[in-house]
């Protein structure tokens, strides 16, 4: 997309007033070029009218009214939320800039992809890393390495108290919140899932073993619940040349968010899906309802 593209800036509506949509969504889609943030909704009135005061932009009274002021729909609440308005937003010819997971159970999910195939509205999924060129030439890498096996873990203590340590992510754990992040990674690099095992509980410490197509077998670790000073992610990849790895710790978000912004709004603009799109976010989603149990695995 070129510059002079930017004149006429997505006007995108953003769904949720918490912390994710306060620190992240929020600011992001307001800093433009290739975005304006037009309005803000969520149920909760005053929350609603203080960040988009501070964004400034339109503080909307009712989901009609933003479906009304935008021609794309951010989300930035939790899963079963997500899932109820989306579905909405596409059925009114609103592109979708979607979390993950996209819904906490497998049906709303396929209602929520199904609504999508019909409407034929564009979607993106805010996979973060995903946007960052450290992950990007990993998965490049990846391509040409032969790999055996890889280990992934993604660890931290944002359950333990804090702003995450509420609702759905204490319920489901990390599986589902931190669950999709390595299983996108895992199949991206080592080709698709097609067996996939977990043990522990989601809400202290689960394990998934992966088996991908080409004969790869791939251990992703993860919690939520675990007293470290900052968090520690990424994966290695293990094969005959040697080892290929990303540290989550080399990915800057602050790097990944004008990336996402940008391709959104070419991907609106031009009217073609992203490659990380509802479809995308539902294979992750068919992955953590294998293993859905909300506190174990098998």
């Amino acid at each position: 997309m070129e510059r002079d593209e930017y004149a006429q800036p997505v006007e995108v509506g953003l769904v949720g007033a918490g912390p994710w949509a306060a620190t992240m969504h929020g600011p992001v889609l307001a800093a433009g070029p290739e975005t304006h943030l037009a309005a803000v909704w969520s149920r909760r009135p005053e929350a609603t009218a203080h960040l988009a005061a501070r964004l400034g932009a339109h503080a909307a009274t009712s989901y009609e009214e933003l479906l009304d002021r935008c021609e794309a729909v951010a989300f930035a609440v939790p899963p079963d939320a997500q899932a109820e308005f989306a579905p909405r937003a596409a059925r009114a010819g609103k592109a979708l800039l979607l979390e993950k997971p996209l819904a906490l159970d497998l049906d709303a999910a396929r209602a929520l992809a199904d609504t999508v195939a019909e409407c034929g509205v564009v979607t993106q999924l805010v996979l973060t890393k995903r946007y960052h060129h450290s992950t990007r030439a990993f998965l490049a890498a990846a391509a040409t390495f032969t790999s055996a096996g890889a280990r992934a873990r993604y660890l931290h203590g944002a359950f333990l108290g804090g702003a995450m340590a509420t609702g759905w992510r204490l319920t489901r754990g990390a599986l589902y919140d931190l669950g999709p992040h390595l299983l996108d990674l895992a199949d991206a690099a080592l080709g698709p899932i097609e067996e996939l095992r977990a043990y522990g509980d989601s809400r202290r410490w689960i394990e998934l073993t992966c088996a991908h197509r080409g004969g790869a077998i791939s251990q992703l670790s993860l919690s939520g619940a675990v007293g470290l000073p900052s968090s520690q992610a990424g994966i290695d990849l293990y094969g005959p040349a040697g080892e290929l790895t990303l540290d989550f710790g080399a990915v800057d978000h602050q790097e990944c968010w004008p990336v996402l912004r940008a391709e959104f709004a070419a991907a609106v603009r031009s009217g073609v899906p992203h490659d990380l799109d509802v479809r995308r976010g539902l294979m992750l989603q068919e992955l953590l309802a294998r293993v859905s149990a909300p506190h174990g695995g098998r």
